[in-house]
């Protein structure tokens, strides 16, 4: 089973962290804004520069492009980029199944993203990343702006790439019952560091 080593990665603004997390495996991260929970997910996705180690079973970020890394660690920020007029220029290939899940049908993807709401936009971003297959995913608040229906819709299609890929989860969340719903284990973050919630 795969496992995703961070090992005291800092930088001005981020706090000295360490985790680890195995491949089927959902990690909820939360704790007061402003405190670095987005800063952190950036360092692991080596989108920011930052000291410490990051390495997926004994193979280390710096040993590989840094293209190569992202491919296996897929970020998926507060708020998705969008580049082009239309859903299917920023998604190639889908899943008729997981497009259904997430409450959508085929001609969503030939939607001009101007028309997309937030909720939308957020959705479709996470079937865009799931395209491409991530061993690992650092999920920034994925669900901060849907409906509760949609909500979890998301988990459910969150979770299952979790167990049947298997692919390892960091999911920041502010929301307490959703924490219990998902976590397999729940970290605190603060200006300490991480710090493991025990259930």
């Amino acid at each position: 089973m795969k496992s995703l080593r961070v090992e005291n990665v800092e930088s001005e603004w981020l706090p000295k962290s360490s985790i680890d997390v195995k491949a089927g495996e959902c990690i909820v991260v939360s704790g007061p804004s402003g405190v670095g929970k987005s800063l952190l997910l950036r360092a692991i996705a080596d989108l920011d520069v930052h000291k410490g180690s990051l390495s997926i079973d004994d193979e280390s970020f710096d040993a590989m492009p840094a293209t190569a890394w992202r491919k296996k660690v897929g970020l998926l920020t507060a708020e998705s980029a969008w580049w082009a007029e239309e859903v299917s220029d920023h998604i190639k290939a889908v899943e008729t199944e997981r497009l259904i899940e997430l409450g959508f049908d085929k001609s969503a993807l030939d939607w001009s993203v101007d028309r997309l709401s937030t909720g939308e936009k957020q959705r479709l971003a996470i079937l865009r990343l799931l395209a491409n297959q991530p061993e690992f995913l650092l999920l920034d608040e994925p669900t901060a702006n849907l409906d509760p229906a949609s909500v979890i819709k998301v988990e459910k299609v969150l979770l299952d790439y979790c167990r049947n890929k298997p692919a390892g989860l960091i999911w920041v969340s502010h929301d307490v019952e959703q924490a219990k719903r998902i976590a397999d284990k729940h970290y605190h973050f603060d200006k300490n560091g991480l710090s493991e919630v025990i259930k």
